[in-house]
Formats: structure tokens, sequence, C-alpha cells
């Protein structure tokens, strides 16, 4: 804001300035009269962003002042828009009452709306958290606390040595804001596009302790280490000076610890799209889309959250799984389950509203319509044979005296605003119904009234009114004014066709009713209020009944989604062994409906093959195929059933994933580059309990290097790591590993081959493939004919010459420069022969470069084809595929021709 004289301003801007100068960093919603208004810069920039009209207005100083505002009935929306661009929200009200008020009405910021604290249902997603991170540092331990303000939820954990760990567990919050110590606030900023989505960044200080005991209580804080206590400390600290009110649904921290669920990075996360797609960022088409058949948005969040973080607890697993089961097996328990959760609202959300102090009349009851429909659900809990679920709701509490509470006070359809009145039931406040018979007289008294002065004017049309600005009135019109006595009536307002007038007797009744009616809605709201701070009492009763309905819902729907896509239950074990009988990818499967998905079979042993070398052209499924295994494990250890006929899952702790493409553009880092540190990250942080998956390993540089790295790669992971791995590869030449590491098999995607039609058939079977069928790809991909013939002449052309060199090499026991002998030693080929992917000309001077075969050669290789007789086999596989029954005759006689002009081009 630019610099002012402010003694020169009015005592409202003097006002202005002084409030905004506590909310330097959001815009200040000033409240004046019927409206929010904004000064200066905040107006200026605030008219751009939302798209009002900028105005200005005088103030005491020389020129006029920026100004613009938004009607304060309509203001949630502006907010709204505010905040997803990621700007914060002042809001400043009147605190005083102007009648009482000596000189400028007393105005204070009554609560700061930022990205992490929005409590307005219209800007929040039903079935997704709108979490805030508070970080934390101290030497080279980081400390992490999540809190979604509109749920009460708060989660804490903390890494030792790791800042990248820190970012990882951030991303899975995916927070929209983040506070905390300004150094590491920093660092954070610094990271490239993280969390997919606006961030706003606040450094702050801790509050005091004595508060924060206050919050959460001594003998919780006692139980955190010193940097985990600093980030809740943090984050309560932001909340309290941001809301400005009782935090009272935050009061439970949920501690954890990493090591407790499955580490999955961001690059696995979004490769295996778990809960967004990597096209779109969409749900639809993510497993969390498939998974999602909540009947409740608290469920939704949970499921959610049960993805983000797979177990790593065989018994927790177990007891999800034989939850699921039973679900599974009992689809009448499971359908009257169902129909139970629908009629529940947003529990969690509902408590949220209560504890802020804006839930309103309907708010209280859906909470009620949520309570009644806990016994039921309990009840079919109970009785289920499920141990899980007989635990879950063993001596539950309902909360029923709560919905009991609810149903004496308040009507069953109340107004959206509680100042209205028309909230609490006849029967419960004597003096309210009291007031009530006086307002409801008064209106009988009205009607008679209306009657006896139609028949004593004569006047048909004459009736009485009511308006705010008037109060009661007789209306007549201007036709029948001659019929009205003299003196008894005094006119108070004239239309264009009638005139209003009042008497002495309407005036007093007025008087009375109008009392009565103020002192109802004062009253209606007293109750009201008081109703909403019993509930806020009771918050924890609430949260943990919450907590409860979503676990049963979440349960529900992985049943509801296993009996639908014929999952199984999977065998969970310590061990190391991962079989998989027919394994599908559930998402692949679920989006090709009515077609066929081909089922693949995995086994990664310790004693056989712990990895899969696959191989395969492009578009054959080994892409597919990877991710399921990841998905498979991924299900069953957040307690689901797997899309298999059977499998035996051991416990993974973490799976890597190195699948597609990607520029770092931003970063100024290459595809291959990208790969390379995602490789790194592998190598450092994969344990032999980890999964690891890579596609097409070593693209991106040339073919001797990438094969070489590629090589390299497998071989640490196979010897220093010694975990479960699926590399795919189009270095066929990489096939023969299998022979010198133990634990590695060849595998490939099946082909059919019938004349020149290619067929894949997304199966996988042992062994190498000889081919990845890429210009047969690039045909199905619609490359013009002039292309395809083009690459199958140089395809043709070069393999003869390659092997020739190959084999002339060594006949002739020509002996590699020092290049071409490091490259073969790398390459360690167990028969002694040619192994290294290039080899320099011995000649002196020579900077020709060799392709070799990677195995060495066996046979003598073909004579080289001349250009005419590719030309005519290109003719001939052109005629083979010609249509004849679909061409006309036309056709036919110009296709004949073309050939002819071609194949005498190749004569010449």
């Amino acid at each position: 804001m630019a610099t002012m004289d402010k003694p020169a301003y009015t005592p409202m801007i003097m006002q202005y300035l002084s409030v905004k100068e506590q909310a330097q960093d959001a815009f200040l919603f000033f409240r004046l009269g019927d409206f929010y208004e904004m000064f200066f810069d905040d107006a200026i920039q605030a008219s751009r962003e939302l798209d009002i009209t900028l105005t200005g207005r005088e103030g005491g100083g020389k020129e006029r002042i920026p100004m613009c505002g938004v009607p304060y009935h309509s203001a949630e929306g502006y907010i709204s828009r505010l905040i997803e661009k990621g700007f914060k929200v002042a809001i400043c009200e009147q605190v005083e009452d102007p009648a009482a008020a000596k000189g400028v009405v007393r105005r204070e910021i009554v609560r700061v709306v930022t990205p992490g604290t929005v409590m307005e249902t219209k800007s929040l997603e039903g079935k997704s958290n709108n979490f805030m991170v508070a970080v934390a540092q101290s030497d080279r331990v980081y400390g992490l606390a999540a809190c979604d303000l509109s749920t009460g939820e708060l989660y804490v954990t903390s890494f030792a040595d790791s800042l990248q760990l820190l970012v990882d567990e951030i991303n899975v919050y995916l927070p929209s804001e983040i506070v905390g110590d300004e150094q590491l606030i920093e660092a954070l900023r610094q990271q490239p596009n993280q969390w997919n989505r606006p961030v706003v960044y606040t450094h702050r200080l801790p509050m005091a302790q004595e508060r924060l005991a206050e919050q959460y209580g001594e003998a919780a804080l006692r139980e955190l280490p010193v940097i985990r206590q600093r980030a809740v400390s943090l984050l309560t600290g932001y909340l309290e000076d941001t809301q400005k009110r009782s935090l009272g649904h935050v009061r439970t921290i949920r501690v954890y610890e990493p090591t407790q669920f499955m580490i999955l990075d961001p690059f696995t996360r979004r490769n295996l799209e778990l809960v967004e797609t990597v096209q779109d960022r969409s749900k639809k088409g993510s497993l969390l889309w498939l998974l999602d058949q909540t009947q409740t948005a608290m469920g939704g969040r949970l499921l959610r959250r049960w993805i983000d973080k797979p177990l790593l607890n065989l018994a927790q697993i177990e007891e999800r799984l034989e939850a699921v089961e039973q679900l599974y097996n009992d689809y009448i328990l499971r359908e009257d389950l169902r129909a139970e959760l629908k009629e529940i609202y947003d529990l969690e959300r509902l408590v949220g509203r209560v504890a802020y102090g804006n839930a309103n009349g309907r708010d209280l009851i859906a909470l009620k319509t949520s309570l009644q429909r806990v016994p039921e659900l309990t009840e079919r809990c109970g009785v289920s044979g499920s141990a899980t679920l007989q635990r879950l709701v063993h001596e539950l509490d309902g909360c029923g005296d709560l919905a009991e509470l609810i149903d004496t006070v308040l009507v069953d359809e109340p107004p959206v605003s509680i100042r209205e009145g028309n909230l609490i039931r006849s029967g419960y406040d004597d003096y309210l119904d009291q007031l009530r018979s006086a307002s409801t007289g008064g209106k009988q008294w009205l009607a008679e009234l209306e009657r006896r002065e139609r028949e004593a004017t004569g006047i048909r049309s004459l009736k009485i009114g009511y308006n705010k600005v008037f109060g009661y009135y007789l209306e007549v019109t201007k036709a029948n004014l001659t019929q009205l006595p003299e003196g008894r009536y005094e006119r108070k307002q004239t239309l264009a066709n009638a005139e209003r007038f009042v008497t002495p007797e309407l005036k007093e009744k007025e008087r009375l009713i109008l009392e009565a009616e103020d002192k109802m809605v004062d009253l209606e709201y007293q109750r009201f209020i008081e109703l909403r701070d019993h509930l806020a009492a009771h918050l924890h009763r609430l949260q943990r009944l919450a907590e409860v309905i979503a676990t049963i819902d979440v349960y529900q729907s992985l049943a509801a989604v296993s009996a639908q896509h014929r999952f199984a239950r999977p065998e969970m074990t310590d061990g190391y062994d991962l079989v998989i009988a027919e394994g599908r990818h559930p998402v692949v499967e679920a989006v090709l409906e009515s077609r066929s998905f081909i089922a693949n079979a995995t086994s990664l042993s310790k004693d056989e093959a712990a990895m899969l070398l696959i191989t395969g052209p492009n578009m054959a499924g080994k892409s597919t195929y990877m991710r399921q295994v990841a998905l498979i494990c991924i299900l069953a250890q957040i307690g689901c059933f797997v899309p298999a006929r059977s499998a035996v899952i051991p416990l993974t702790d973490r799976i890597f994933t190195r699948i597609g493409a990607a520029d770092d553009l931003i970063g100024g880092q290459s595809t291959f580059m990208v790969e390379m540190k995602d490789i790194q990250v592998m190598t450092e942080k994969a344990t032999p309990r980890s999964l690891i998956i890579i596609d097409e390993l070593g693209r991106g540089t040339s073919t001797a290097e990438g094969m070489a790295i590629a090589q390299a790669v497998i071989e640490f992971v196979h010897r220093e790591i010694g975990c479960k791995a699926l590399v795919s590869t189009h270095f066929h030449e990489l096939a023969h590993l299998e022979q010198s590491l133990s634990s590695l098999a060849n595998a490939s995607m099946a082909v059919k081959e019938s004349g020149d039609d290619v067929t894949f058939l997304r199966k996988l079977v042992p062994g190498a493939a000889s081919s990845s069928y890429g210009i047969y790809c690039a045909r199905l991909a619609g490359l013009p004919e002039q292309i395809i013939g083009r690459a199958y002449e140089l395809l043709h052309a070069a393999a003869v010459p390659l092997d020739e060199a190959a084999a002339t090499s060594e006949a002739s026991g020509r002996v590699p420069d020092d290049a071409a002998r490091e490259t073969k030693e790398w390459y360690g080929a167990p028969d002694g022969r040619a192994a290294a992917a290039t080899v320099s000309t011995a000649e002196a001077g020579s900077s020709e470069v060799v392709q070799l075969s990677m195995f060495g050669m066996e046979t003598a290789a073909p004579a080289p084809k001349s250009k005419k007789t590719v030309q005519a086999e290109l003719v001939a596989e052109q005629l083979r595929q010609l249509d004849l029954f679909n061409l006309t005759p036309m056709q036919a006689m110009q296709w004949l021709n073309d050939m002819k002009k071609k194949l005498a081009e190749s004569a010449h």
C-alpha cells in the first residue's frame, strides 16, 4: 500500500488503515452497512481478481480513494473465488451497536479465511480433505502436523535426516497451505510443483506452551517428541490467530510413525494413478474411482487415506480382510448397511460446524437424522458374524440422547437463517409458546378487523397489509375513497392506485404484535444457541461415532467392489515370495467393461526368479502388466480383495516405479535425467522387501550407453538390493543376463504372426522376445505408407552390414580398442565372444563405430539384399494386404499402375 498522510483521512478511513495493519497479507473485507468494502490497493487488486467495478470515495485526502465492495449476504461466493486463487481474506465486522456508539462504530477482524481454513460447505469437496500442514525443523530432524479444520482431524509425525521424506509426506496430504519455521518454509518453496495445486506459504513462531496445553492437555503433549510438539504448536497457533474462536473439535492428536505404512513417493502415486489420472488429474480412471462405492462423504475421505497409506502390520491387514470377506459373502447384509449409510450425512463436517459456531437449524436436523440411523447400523454389524465389525460397534456410543434432544427442541424443517424465527418446536419453552399465542391471536384480531371494516364501509376490496417501513395498514383503492367515514382514518402512504391508512386501534395492536414477534425471534435464537452449545460439549462422542461409521462404509465399499469384479482374498505373508494366479489390472478391466481382459500369472520368489526382464512389442501390455502387480500389492495391504484367481502377497515396505516419459522443463531436466534421478532414489532407498518397477529402462540416450546403464542397474538391483523387480526393455540383447544372474528370468508378451498380420495376445510367456514390432505399431498409428515402406527398407538394409561387420570382426580376431574393451568387460559375455554394444574399428584414425550383436554370431550372415529385391518384397507385402473385395475396378487399376511405377524406379 502506498504511503499516505494518515492524519488527513476521515475517522472511518483511519480505522480501516488501523485494522489493515493486522492483515497485511490478506484482502480486508471491511463491513459498512450491507456491504464489505475494500480500499486502496486491496480494492484495485480485488476488482481485477473478482471482475467487479472499481469506484472511489472521498476520504479526507487530496485524491479519491480506490474502493470496491460486495454485498455481505453474497460474500461467501466472492471469498471462495479469492481462496481458490490462493489469497487470504480477513473479515472485519462491527462489534458494537451503532445506536450506542460514540463516534465511529468499533470494528474488529473476526476471522481470517485462508485456503487451509475454509469451513464453508460450498467451497469444500465432499469426499476430499482440505489439509493444511505445519512443518518444523531442529538440526536434521523434521516434524510435520497436518490438519483438516473442517473435520477436526490432526495427524503428526516426524522424519530423521531426510528433507525428501518430509516432502514426500507433504505430498500425501496435498495441502492448500503450509506454515512453519521460516528457513524450512523457504526450502519447501523452492521445491518444483510438488503439490499439484496453489499453495500459500506462511512462516510463523510457535504459540505459548501454556495455551497449547489448554488445547490438548499436558498428558498428550508429554508423549510427543520436541520436534512433533513444535509442529503442533506452529499449526495450532496459526489456527487460533486466524480463526479467533474455539477449536473445540481439534482436540485429538493422532500420532503415527512413517514405518507403519508402505512408502509411495509422488512419482509412484502418479504412475500408478492411485487417486487421480496422469492424463487430466481427474478421479475417474484412478484406483480410488474404482474402489469408491462409499455412501458417505466421510467414508470416501477415509478410503482415500487408506489408499494413500497401505498398512505394514499383518494383523491389521488381516482384520480388515476379515470384515471385507464377511460383507463379500453376505449380499443382504452388505445392501442393508448401504441403505442405512446412504441416509447418513457428513458427520465429521457437521461436528466441525457445530464446534465452529456456524451450524444452522438444517445442519442440526441433518445431525439428528444421521444419529437416528445408528441403532440399526450397529445392530446389523453386531450380528454380522464378523469379529472385526462386532468389535467396531461393541459398546459404541450412538449419541441417541443428542438426537432426542435435537428432535425435542427443533422443528422438522427449520429455515436457513437462525435469526428468522420458526426454529423451536411448540411445547419446548412455555414463555415462547405464550408469545406465539399472542402473535397468533393478534393476527386473528387483524383478520377480524379487516372483516369489520369491510362491513362498516361497504368496501369489499379493503384489506390489511404489512411492510417493514410502515408496519400494519388499511389499504383502500382510490375509486372507493369517498366511502370512507371522515375523521376515523389517518393517511399513512399514497400509492398510484390506492391510499393506505392507520387507525389508533390498529397502531396499538401493531405495537403488541411486533413486540411479541421480536421477543419470539430473540428467544428462539437464544434457545438454538443453547442447543448448539450443548452439542459442542459432546463433540468427542460425535467424532468417535463418525470415525466408526466411516470405517464401516469403507469395508462395505471394498466388499461391494470385490464382489462386483470377482476379486479374491489374498493370502498375506511376512515372507518374500509373491505369487499371483491369473492377475488382472483392476482399473483397465473395469474400463473395458464387456470386453475381456487377459489375465497373467506372476511368480517372484527368492529361490527361483525374483526379477523378470520383460521384452516384447509396444502396445502388447508390458506396462499394464507391471502396474497390475503393484496395484495388487497395494490393494492387499489396504485390506481389499485383489483381481486374481488367487494371490500370495508378502508385505512390501516400498514400491518404486519408473513408468512413462516425462521431461522436467522447469527444472531443466530431460526425460533421461528424470529417469536417472528416479533410479538413484531406488538404489538408495530400496530394501529386500521392496518392489521395483522400471518400464523401458535405459531409453533417452544412445543405444550403447542406454544398454550399458540398463544392464548395470539390473545387476545392482539383483546383487546389491535383492528385492523383487519387474523391468521392461526394448534392448533384446540383454536377454543373456538370464545366464549370469541366477534370480533373473526372461519373459515377454506373446505375439501371434499370421502372414503380415500381427496380433498382440497380451499374455506373459517365458523367454525373450525377438522383435519390438515398432514399425508395425507405427502403421497402426496411421503413419503414411511411404514412411512405413522406407522404414522397412532401412531396417533390412541396416541389419545386414551390422551382422557382417560382427562376423568379420570375430573371424579376423580384431582386438577392440580400450573403450570397446571396457564395454566388453562391463557386459561380461559368458562365452567370451564380443558382447559389447559398440566397438571402434582397429584402424588408426578411424572414427567409424560398428554395432555388434549382443551374443556374437552363431551362423554366417545372409547375403545382403539389393534395393530391387527390397522394393519387390515391399510391393509383395502390400499386395498381400490388398482388400480385393472392397476395391472398385478403377481403384484396382490405379493401384497396379502405382506398383508398376515403383518397380520401374527400383530397376534404375
